[in-house]
């Protein structure tokens, strides 16, 4: 075979992706096809997507509880042996398939990030097959990429760990705006714990159906300072009202106010971003990218600009390992690993720190 037969020769990638940066444990396999080889650095990575499992469990804690690092590294623990074998089984594949072994690197909380990293540590030994550190919200927006078929849009990442504005530009996700202090999911769940509501499936998915029943619309702090974000005055503010004054508001309308303000401060930042870059594709990312009210909003902003947006369901948007397989698989095919020496965690690990040469 000569050299050129070699060069575009089919190549398949198959990585097992580890997620585990909040209360949720995933574990997904994606394989990646090329059917004329991996192409040179001057062309974009665009393989041929094939999901062969994406499987998860999530730690709840009681209602009106948050949860503790320590209590999710446990979960991890316990939980992520089935999770693989359940994962291997759904995908019909060996350990000797996989080509490379995607984690988590950051960002999120440590103990249950250093658990799942250890597994990775341990499995790539075992197998012999190698590491690839990854960023968790470059999984997010890569992910919403292979699923929606966005191709240059501005993304939106709202999860309870993470507010950004991001577009790309020169293989970096660059961020134009983003919280100045909690995440807009944080909030959420901060504020779900005050009025008690369940944990399952998640605190915002129930603040989301008690706002769907609220009518009235009640002032609170709007908070934009240029392309940034704040919303923990807002946060103080209704949880005021929530514990003082709970005979004057019902929960319902409370809920609702709550997310119309957010969600609105979320659009007037979003749609400068696509002014300034030009772009018609606004790409909703992360787990708060679920509620429908926000994808409504965003929609009609994109509409009113001739564009158009771009979400994804819950099995994608919130915390998954297909998103750390795919971001982890195109990063090897541009010939990144992450020696074992160098294979810890870190709490901050931001989106414009990755280099992103797998695309141009």
């Amino acid at each position: 075979m000569t050299k050129a037969e070699t060069k575009n020769a089919p190549k398949t990638i198959i990585a097992l992706g580890l997620e585990g940066s909040a209360n949720k444990l995933g574990i997904g396999i994606v394989k990646h096809v090329y059917p004329a080889g991996v192409p040179g650095p001057e062309t974009e990575l665009q393989p041929e997507y094939i999901e062969l499992a994406n499987v998860r469990d999530t730690y709840n804690p009681p209602a009106g509880e948050g949860f503790l690092p320590r209590d999710v590294a446990a979960h991890h623990r316990a939980l992520i042996n089935p999770l693989l074998k359940q994962a291997f089984a759904k995908a019909n594949v060996e350990p000797a398939d996989i080509d490379c072994i995607c984690y988590t690197k950051g960002p999120g909380m440590g103990a249950p990030l250093q658990s799942v990293a250890l597994v990775a540590r341990t499995l790539s030994q075992l197998w012999n097959v190698p590491l690839v550190g990854t960023n968790h919200c470059v999984g997010h927006i890569e992910m919403g990429r292979a699923i929606t078929g966005a191709q240059n849009p501005v993304v939106l990442y709202v999860s309870g760990g993470n507010t950004q504005v991001i577009a790309y530009s020169q293989q970096t996700y660059r961020i134009f705006g983003e919280t100045l202090d909690i995440a807009i999911g944080n909030c959420l769940d901060r504020f779900a714990r005050v009025l008690k509501l369940p944990n399952e499936p998640s605190p915002g998915y129930n603040i989301e159906q008690y706002a769907k029943r609220g009518t009235k619309f009640i002032e609170l702090p709007y908070t934009v300072k240029g392309m940034d974000v704040s919303f923990s005055g807002i946060l103080s503010y209704i949880e005021k009202l929530a514990k003082t004054e709970s005979n004057k508001y019902l929960a319902e309308d409370l809920c609702y106010s709550l997310q119309e303000n957010m969600f609105a401060m979320l659009v007037e930042i979003t749609e400068r971003a696509m002014a300034h870059i030009g772009s018609s594709e606004v790409l909703v990312v992360g787990g708060v990218g679920c509620n429908e009210r926000l994808q409504e909003m965003m929609g009609r902003m994109a509409e009113e600009r001739g564009g158009k947006v771009f979400a994804t369901d819950m099995r994608y948007c919130i915390d998954n390992g297909i998103m750390i397989a795919q971001a982890g698989a195109l990063a090897f095919a541009r010939g990144f690993t992450t020696p074992i020496e160098e294979s810890w965690i870190t709490q901050r690990f931001r989106t414009d720190q990755v280099h992103v040469d797998w695309r141009i």
